[in-house]
């Protein structure tokens, strides 16, 4: 048998090496990572949680909730999710937040353990990332793979990595995406495997659409620079363009019910807090930012101290023909400056501010500084140049030594950037021996390794000095109880159980089972936020993070049979049972639905979707030399004092026995009433209070409530209602016994089956939200009507069996947008299949 030759054999060791150097990439960027988590003493390597911002109030609970989903133990199902927002759809958040791959990784691992695999989210993101820049360098273009593979750590723990993306894991799949669009976008430029490219860009919008978009963008216009330097005729390059623009398009397309359903999902929202645009940073702060391991306002686009030597190294290197240097330079300015000028920030992030940092697009970025780099040290760089390069960002580093990203971090690596100097320096005098080349990069390895794993670690440090990022409670003993007590303790879908009122996230009936009111989520529904708060329910964030009902009637309303309350249990919680309506109830005929003008007060809008008067309404008396009156349109308003607070003190009578509740859902200030002192923290419209008890009405029949506040404000002008429980007792017995015989709910969809001829208005304890369509003995479905922002449906004259089904909107557009796309995909794979089979015959 004849051994291979050499030469048949030699094919396969640039293979090898580039894979082996990809997989280097990857360790070196999670190790340096993990070492930076360790020594910090991070969650899994210490005591310290994760668990902050948004990755503790939505990710980890939205996680949780997906490990239920993938082991059968939660009540809804990918299309719904009746745990949160007394019910909301949930398959806009799957798309958004949960579609990174590594997310599915959660199942592997138990509930309480959840915290681990988001962790390995980020962690095997930035690994992948950085293993598939070192492909994608290679790419771009030739040279050394070990090199490439440093460079490309630099990539995976850039600013924006370990300042932004480490918060959302979502996010971190658009770090993936970056060099799989770079890859797809080079294979049409050589004019190759457009239907794999097509599947790397369903691929990268798929796992995240929103920092996908910005990777196409970034990586759009890296192919045009390519395109303008490469010596092709002008038709070839515009096949190329058009070869791109039909790859880009057609995988897009591909991925057509992520977008469908999420952009249906974003417009049907809560609107966000508009947020203005408050201005670029100083010359000297933006370019502060180019320093490793600082933290301060700007666009995060460090990618560490060896990309920015070799960037600025660039322009002096010889070999690179001047064209070129212009020309990627020039992109780098372009780029930088498109991030902090209104017009650009609002094109790369899809039209809309954010409602938050408007910096997130840096992550495009980083990729083009890195291979800006890259194109720099593959031309190998004289020591001259090298020199010339270090020059600059000394410069650099003294024109914005004031600025207040310059902490002790940023000094400390600045001085540390002289070690790789150094070593390329020395790499430049052993050319050609590949002994000592391979000790002096390994050397380098070592360097860009342990001045990642500082830059993350005293990225790290820094932001823990923000209250802002202290971490939430998400799993402790106490949650776990709380848990196993909800989990325990479930009627549903007979009634709910509240597991309010939300002491560990903001997202409690993910995290902790239940149904209950909170929901934090871009996606919270106009149409829920609306709802319940028209009923007495408190939010957050304009309406972005809902509340559960602190009021014995509302919780009524929502069929609230167990819920958690401050208390001084085991958990310092108390575990409360109260009686409850089901979930579906039946209003006699007649019942006055939803319409403007219908309720002049919560209590009034209370009392009609409950179906039953339980409130006084009592006519507040102010004190002495107050208004008498409140101000037609806006109510009650607060009388200045003579140490400049604002205040007033009103009288009201109510029957002896029943219990005051207090609604002023935008004040702020102090309430006093009964002896009690209740602190309100409302602000029209970003933060609405609940309704609030004041105590029991004495036997006099008297209350007294004072309101002191700083700030001159306006009071509703019927804030007081005293509930009757003896009222409400009769009225949700009322309701269990003319409710259904049976109850049934499904992942996303509940059925009620009554005695024979029940007239009347069938209410479902949910917020009708669009895509609910309802059928009555099986009739055809249609869209229902609304009682209090519920789901409410005539049984006419007469019915035995309501069916409500939900079924996300958009989602039938993508999936046939989808199909159109996969046609057309497997149309142009077969037609390219055929031609290489003639080509083969002849």
């Amino acid at each position: 048998m004849t051994s291979p030759s050499p030469k048949a054999l030699s094919i396969f060791r640039p293979v090898t090496a580039q894979a082996m150097a990809a997989w280097f990439a990857a360790f070196l960027s999670m190790g340096a990572y993990c070492l930076a988590m360790a020594v910090h003493g991070t969650y899994p390597f210490g005591g310290r949680s994760r668990a902050v911002n948004d990755l503790g109030n939505q990710f980890v609970p939205f996680h949780a909730h997906l490990w239920d989903l993938m082991h059968g133990n939660t009540t809804g199902d990918l299309y719904f999710n009746w745990s949160s927002g007394y019910g909301t759809p949930f398959l806009g958040d799957f798309f958004t937040y949960l579609m990174n791959p590594f997310s599915w990784l959660v199942g592997g691992f138990p509930r309480h353990l959840v915290e681990l695999p988001v962790f390995l989210v980020t962690l095997f993101s930035i690994g992948l990332a950085s293993g598939l820049m070192t492909v994608f360098l290679g790419r771009l273009h030739p040279g050394s793979p070990w090199l490439r593979a440093l460079l490309s750590v630099c990539f995976g723990l850039s600013a924006w990595t370990i300042s932004d993306g480490f918060a959302d894991p979502m996010w971190m799949w658009g770090l993936v995406a970056l060099p799989l669009l770079g890859i797809a976008y080079d294979w049409c430029l050589h004019r190759r495997r457009w239907v794999a490219g097509t599947l790397l860009v369903t691929l990268s919008w798929a796992g995240n659409f929103y920092t996908a978009a910005m990777a196409t963008l970034g990586m759009a216009v890296v192919l045009l620079v390519r395109l303008f330097l490469d010596v092709r005729a002008g038709r070839e390059r515009l096949n190329t363009l058009l070869r791109a623009a039909s790859m880009t398009l057609s995988g897009v397309l591909l991925a057509a019910p992520v977008l469908t359903v999420s952009l249906k999902a974003s417009r049907a929202s809560q609107p966000a807090p508009v947020r203005g645009y408050e201005g670029p940073p100083t010359v000297a702060e933006y370019l502060a930012q180019l320093l490793p391991g600082g933290l301060s306002e700007g666009p995060r686009v460090s990618v560490g101290m060896l990309p920015l030597l070799l960037i600025a190294t660039l322009p002096f290197i010889r070999r690179v023909p001047l064209r070129e240097r212009f020309c990627w330079l020039f992109l780098l300015a372009v780029m930088a400056g498109s991030f902090i000028w209104l017009p650009t920030i609002l094109l790369w992030h899809g039209g809309a501010m954010p409602n938050g940092s408007p910096y997130r697009a840096s992550i495009a970025l980083t990729a083009v500084l890195v291979s800006v780099a890259w194109l720099a040290l593959a031309r190998e760089p004289r020591p001259r140049e090298l020199l010339c390069g270090a020059g600059v960002v000394l410069l650099l580093v003294v024109f914005v030594r004031d600025s207040p990203h310059m902490s002790r971090g940023p000094w400390l690596l600045a001085a540390a950037g002289l070690v790789p100097l150094a070593l390329l320096l020395t790499l430049d005098r052993y050319r050609g021996r590949r002994g000592s080349r391979a000790v002096l990069t390994v050397a380098l390895a070592g360097t860009v390794f342990l001045t990642s794993a500082y830059t993350v670690f005293n990225t790290t440090v820094l932001r823990d000095a923000y209250d802002w990022w202290r971490p939430k409670r998400t799993y402790d003993s106490e949650s776990l109880a709380t848990y196993k007590f909800l989990k325990s303790a479930d009627g549903w879908p007979v009634t709910r159980t509240d597991p309010g009122p939300h002491e560990y996230a903001n997202n409690d009936p993910m995290l902790l089972a239940g149904q209950g009111g909170s929901y934090y989520s871009s996606y919270v529904p106009a149409r829920t936020a609306g709802a319940l708060h028209r009923l007495g329910a408190g939010w957050f964030i304009q309406g972005r993070h809902t509340l559960s009902f602190t009021d014995p009637v509302s919780r009524a309303i929502m069929g609230v049979s167990r819920y958690l309350d401050r208390g001084t249990g085991p958990l310092g919680l108390t575990q409360r049972t109260v009686p409850a309506p089901p979930i579906v109830t039946v209003r006699p005929p007649g019942t006055v639905l939803d319409r403007a003008g219908t309720d002049a007060t919560v209590f009034a809008r209370q009392e009609r979707v409950l179906g039953a008067r339980v409130y006084e309404i009592p006519r507040l008396r102010p004190s002495n030399g107050s208004p008498p009156k409140p101000v037609p349109g806006r109510g009650w308003a607060l009388a200045a004092g003579p140490d400049g607070s604002f205040g007033r003190t009103f009288t009201a009578r109510c029957r002896p026995g029943t219990v005051a509740y207090w609604y002023a859902p935008w004040f702020f200030g102090r309430v006093e009433a009964q002896g009690r002192t209740v602190k309100s923290f409302g602000r029209h419209s970003m933060t609405g209070n609940g309704l609030t008890a004041l105590g029991t009405v004495p036997a006099n029949g008297t209350i007294t409530v004072t309101v002191v506040s700083g700030r001159r404000q306006y009071l509703p002008p019927s804030p007081l209602g005293c509930l009757n429980q003896t009222s409400l007792d009769h009225a949700v017995r009322h309701l269990q016994s003319t409710g259904p015989q049976q109850l049934r709910a499904g992942g996303h969809s509940i059925e009620a089956t009554f005695a024979s001829g029940t007239r009347g208005t069938a209410v479902v304890s949910v917020p009708a939200t669009s895509g609910w369509q309802c059928a009555v003995d099986g009739a055809r479905a249609t869209t229902p009507r609304t009682l209090g922002g519920l789901i409410a449906v005539n049984l006419g004259d007469g019915a035995t069996t309501l069916r409500c089904t939900f079924r996300p909107p958009g989602l039938r557009l993508g999936l046939a947008v989808s199909a159109a796309a996969a046609v057309i995909v497997l149309l142009v794979a077969g037609g390219s299949a055929l031609r290489t089979r003639r080509r083969a015959l002849r």
